[in-house]
């Protein structure tokens, strides 16, 4: 079996050509159009999205391509929406015209995210699929509708498409941007003789973490045993907040800190509570967490430490 993955020298793309690769598929690892350890491809471009096809004759396309960090969302939305709809649009119609002209089927996994539901009622939580989705920001919404085009093209057009809705994911090698590398950098830079002070957003925000290397096999499993026009969320189900998250990475790196607020760090739309259900992605997969929370948090300090 073939796979294409596009992001693939992301944070999650690395991990997942790994899994591919560990699993006996042949990969193509696609990246950005300057991108020089992997195919570049241009999801604005659709010749870009059909060389890539043709080169890589995939059963199953992993689209992970996507502009993620919400702060730049909010700066700058309409870049977030070319990138994250019509580039996913593109992506579509190159896998129709490589269907059509090779009479080849394609699967696609969309790795979408959990940002779609927003703001919930206490009463909803821990979250399912068949929650309606209600975006607090324009990477939020960017996922939904992408969500729904591919939906609409699955019922309409025959696209044989999965649907990921990953929460909070972490992992050695995550950007500083997010929250959990942030403090692991901020630690590390503090072990190696920097300033004592550690600068926080919301600590109180709970959170749906998971192991990166957990998600990757959620979605090599789903790719191969999801339903098409179906979505599965891809989480541990165990709420934990920022301040327990910040105790346990302090707590590996044996040093002494001051915690300071950085109004910077705070968003404008915090969700308070954000946890979900994976019952569907187990019933279908058998797909559990394995690695543990605290050994995921040992593995990111050792990483940022080494860094």
């Amino acid at each position: 079996m073939r796979a294409l993955v596009t992001g693939a020298t992301g944070f999650v793309g690395r991990y997942l050509i790994a899994a591919l690769q560990e699993a006996g598929y042949e990969t193509l690892a696609c990246g950005g159009p300057h991108d020089s350890d992997a195919l570049p491809i241009d999801l604005h471009e659709l010749p870009s999205l059909r060389a890539a096809l043709e080169l890589g004759r995939p059963h199953l396309v992993f689209h992970l391509a996507a502009a993620t960090f919400v702060p730049e969302s909010i700066a700058a939305p309409m870049a977030t929406y070319v990138t994250n709809i019509r580039g996913t649009a593109n992506l579509t119609q190159a896998i129709r015209d490589y269907e059509r002209t090779t009479g080849a089927r394609v699967r696609l996994l969309f790795a979408s995210s959990a940002e779609v539901y927003g703001a919930q009622p206490p009463q909803a939580f821990p979250l399912r699929e068949t929650c309606p989705p209600a975006p607090a920001n324009p990477y939020a919404a960017s996922k939904a509708a992408a969500e729904m085009l591919l939906l609409g093209e699955a019922r309409s057009l025959g696209l044989d498409a999965v649907i990921a809705r990953a929460f909070n994911h972490i992992g050695p090698g995550q950007n500083d941007r997010f929250v959990v590398a942030s403090f692991a950098a901020q630690l590390a830079a503090i072990a190696k003789g920097g300033p004592p002070q550690l600068y926080v957003g919301n600590l109180d925000a709970k959170r749906d973490f998971t192991d990166v290397r957990d998600v990757v096999r959620a979605y090599v499993m789903l790719a191969r045993d999801g339903a098409s026009g179906e979505i599965y969320n891809v989480c541990s189900g165990v709420a934990r907040s920022i301040r327990d998250v910040l105790r346990e990475l302090i707590i590996a790196a044996h040093v002494p800190v001051e915690v300071r607020d950085d109004p910077a760090r705070l968003r404008p739309s915090d969700v308070p509570l954000f946890v979900g259900d994976a019952s569907k992605l187990r019933g279908v997969t058998g797909w559990e967490p394995r690695i543990p929370f605290p050994a995921s948090i040992r593995d990111i300090y050792r990483a940022a430490a080494n860094s």
